[in-house]
């Protein structure tokens, strides 16, 4: 009697693990610096937040407009004033478009800040978002209204006008970011070499 041929059992391959997978690496789940660089962001803008108005609380219950607090002699003093402008009291009598300008801004740096790569970047921005955040709310609950407040400054250092912690925390944020745009450091945190910024000879366009 003639058997049936006997069928080799057929063996599992081994699945891959998502790690050992090369389609698998490249495109992979996203990455998580992105939100670590967004708490930190969020993190700087809290503090600065948190400084801006405190500062602004002490100042307002202690400081008399009439009687600024000398620190260096005349030249650096603590001077109550209340700021119906932008930073450093420039754009005054605009107060409501200042106030829409500010709500831009922050809405701006957080839609930035959640593709991020960059710790230099986060800190920039998180400098300008609490600076922001600061002015805003001094717009938002002060007198003389709501959305026309003004803005507490206090430091008065020479002949620069007053300001506040937001308005410096806003600049210094701004300066950084210029400086990273100019070094060609990139949100992501990838860098910008100049040889990808110069046509080489031959190319059109």
């Amino acid at each position: 009697m003639r058997g049936e041929p006997i069928s080799e059992p057929v063996v599992p391959e081994p699945e891959e693990s998502a790690g050992s997978d090369p389609a698998g690496s490249q495109s992979g789940p996203p990455s998580s610096v992105p939100r670590r660089m967004m708490r930190m962001l969020v993190g700087i803008a809290v503090v600065i937040l948190a400084f801006d108005l405190v500062t602004k609380v002490l100042v307002v219950a202690f400081i008399d407009p009439a009687d600024p607090v000398r620190i260096i002699g005349d030249t650096v003093t603590l001077t109550l004033v209340r700021n119906p402008g932008a930073a450093f009291s420039m754009a005054t009598g605009m107060t409501w478009l200042l106030t829409l300008v500010a709500v831009g801004v922050v809405i701006g740096v957080i839609r930035i800040g959640r593709s991020l790569g960059s710790p230099w970047w986060a800190l920039g921005l998180g400098l300008v978002l609490g600076g922001a955040l600061g002015n805003l709310v001094d717009r938002i609950f002060r007198s003389p209204g709501p959305f026309q407040g003004h803005v507490v400054d206090f430091v008065s250092v020479g002949w620069w006008p007053v300001f506040n912690v937001a308005d410096s925390a806003i600049v210094c944020g701004a300066i950084l970011l210029v400086a990273l745009t100019l070094f060609g450091v990139e949100p992501s945190g990838s860098r910008t070499s100049k040889a990808s910024k110069t046509p080489r000879k031959g190319d059109v366009g």
